[in-house]
């Protein structure tokens, strides 16, 4: 138990604070206004770099003999080879300075250029002496002319062998291949030599990669946009391992940057302030769920809650969507709900109840009946399989507002979001009711981006081109806690009227299947209905935070199944939504005081 425990909470358990390239700017600014000279900064971000890469690469030396899969011993007692791609920014002054520290101690260097004329090689010597001279030389030249003074081997990418069909130039052959090309002012895609030259990278890093191969980016994959994660056109630097600079990048943790950072690791260097506005943090991320407390002996199933969920609605000329409600029961149930109710078409009753049988049912279309339930309940959730015909809407309406008048919790998902995307179309009062409601209340809504793209009339590339902004704009126009699903889901919360928004690193590909987000409203209900755990115990991020954790349970470890209690490990490849409930139950417990 212990081992599982391990492997589910993750090794940095502490949450991250997260800002955007303009802030990144504003700090080092504010640092060099307090006379710090900026060429020595750079010496020592370089020289740091240098240190994390000797490590990184006596560590995956080691490791790849403790798996047995290292190569020949010839191999071992060579030099060790370095090559560093640099393009003409302070980014490629970092490569520089690099090359020339891992050159001292002791690495055949390679620094591979990007963009230069070869002029710029012939130019790059200034006099020492000349002050003047010395104020109009920028650091990467400076960087630069360091690293050729040493005697630096460098080659123009441009001179390369490179061709379209054959990456082997053995000039670019190495044991750690470092991207020093583009910073975090990249918003862009990129062209010409440049996108040539991140292709070639990834290219000769893959045809390359032995057991010790590694591949580290300086600040941030070039191609890789840092305030908001997106990459043009999959042209990014594929990196094992990036090396953060002076403060956490969004872009590192959400979208296209999960997928082309790899492990990232911090050299904060500026002891910067965030009592400023201006430089609070944009996200903070979140890599753990919080602890919950134990249960009290003395309680009953009237302590922990009881969930209405509405859908699994039955539209005529279709089979229904029934599995979305039994999904986000199960899931309900398996965070510790003390009851759950489903209000359902009755032709799912019956699959309802033998997949459940401690769940109780109604029909959806009795409105009398499903009001009163609503008025008894803890906390509503509707909208996962309820349909978008015209008698799902007036459904919709009619149980929001009578959620409303009761002053009930309220989690709002799928054909929810839908029918709430129309009403702001037609201008309609509820939607005015809701946002007023959202400011003494609890309401969670949790769209994808194609329904994020629907809620704020854009297309779904305008979402994900700035998922920040996108989840945000949600919030004030619609009011509540937000969270926009995808990889790094981003969570929204009003936190004493101020939106707060957290990343949450948990979860994996494998979950990108049906009915996940069924799952995640079941046990955002659950968590909700349950008032004896503490508030940051059973919000909405600590919510996306479990459903995460219990997908990755299921891909990276064995959990117990069923009376024979045998190892179950299912895998990203076939990972179904009817297999959370289980791991939700395993998580609960580990997190579990």
């Amino acid at each position: 138990m212990q081992a599982q425990s391990t492997l589910l909470l993750s090794e940095t358990t502490r949450p991250i604070a997260l800002y955007s390239s303009e802030q990144l700017y504003a700090m080092e600014q504010a640092w060099f206004a307090q006379g710090h000279d900026s060429f020595g900064l750079m010496q020592q971000v370089a020289w740091q770099m240098a240190q994390y890469i000797e490590q990184l690469h006596a560590r995956k030396y080691r490791f790849s003999h403790l798996s047995g899969t290292s190569p020949t011993q010839q191999s071992n007692n060579r030099q060790r080879r370095v090559s560093i791609w640099v393009g003409q920014g302070n980014n490629g002054g970092d490569g520089w300075l690099i090359a020339y520290y891992l050159q001292q101690a002791g690495w055949q260097v390679q620094v591979i250029t990007v963009g230069f004329d070869k002029d710029d090689f012939n130019k790059s010597s200034f006099d020492k002496n000349n002050k003047t001279e010395q104020a109009s030389v920028s650091d990467a030249k400076k960087a630069q002319q360091l690293a050729l003074s040493a005697n630096c081997p460098y080659q123009r990418f441009e001179d390369s062998n490179y061709n379209q069909n054959d990456h082997k130039d053995a000039a670019l052959q190495a044991d750690v291949y470092v991207d020093a090309l583009f910073g975090i002012g990249l918003d862009r895609a990129l062209e010409g030599v440049y996108e040539q030259a991140i292709n070639t990278f990834n290219c000769v890093t893959k045809q390359d990669k032995s057991s010790e191969t590694l591949v580290v980016a300086v600040d941030i994959p070039s191609g890789l946009v840092a305030s908001t994660g997106q990459v043009f056109e999959q042209i990014a630097i594929q990196a094992d391992v990036t090396l953060c600079l002076i403060a956490r990048k969004f872009g590192l943790h959400t979208k296209d940057g999960m997928d082309y950072s790899g492990e990232v690791l911090d050299i904060p260097l500026i002891p910067y302030q965030t009592t400023n506005q201006a430089l609070m943090p944009v996200a903070t991320l979140l890599n753990t769920a919080h602890k919950l407390s134990a249960r009290r002996q003395n309680s009953y199933k009237g302590s922990y809650g009881h969930v209405l969920i509405i859908g699994g609605n039955r539209i005529d000329g279709s089979q229904g969507m029934g599995g979305a409600a039994i999904l986000s029961a199960s899931s309900a149930m398996a965070t510790g709900a003390g009851k759950i109710t489903v209000a359902c078409h009755e032709a799912f009753h019956g699959a309802l109840l033998t997949s459940l049988p401690d769940a109780m049912t109604i029909n959806l279309h009795d409105e009398d009946g499903v009001k009163q339930l609503i008025e008894d309940a803890s906390i509503v959730a509707i909208g996962m399989g309820l349909g978008r015909d015209k008698k799902a809407k007036a459904l919709f309406v009619s149980y929001i507002q009578a959620a409303i008048v009761q002053g009930k919790p309220l989690v709002i998902d799928a054909d929810g979001l839908y029918h709430l995307a129309s009403l702001q179309v037609e201008n309609h009062e509820l939607v005015t009711q809701l946002r007023k409601y959202s400011t003494e209340h609890q309401v969670c809504l949790t769209p994808h981006s194609g329904e994020a793209a629907r809620l704020l009339d854009k297309k779904i590339s305008e979402v994900e081109d700035d998922r920040l902004a996108a989840i945000k704009k949600c919030a004030t126009t619609y009011g509540g806690d937000w969270v926009l699903k995808g990889a790094g889901s981003l969570v929204l919360e009003q936190v004493l009227e101020q939106p707060q928004v957290y990343i949450c690193s948990t979860g994996n590909a494998g979950m990108a299947t049906a009915g996940m987000g069924d799952v995640l409203s079941g046990v955002t209900a659950g968590l909700l209905a349950q008032q004896d755990l503490k508030d940051e115990s059973h919000g909405l991020h600590q919510a996306v935070l479990i459903h995460g954790l219990a997908g990755d349970a299921l891909v990276n470890q064995p959990i117990r199944h069923g009376d024979d209690h045998v190892s179950l490990l299912i895998g990203q490849r076939g990972l179904q939504a009817q297999d959370m409930p289980a791991a939700i139950r395993h998580v609960m417990q580990l997190i579990t005081d």
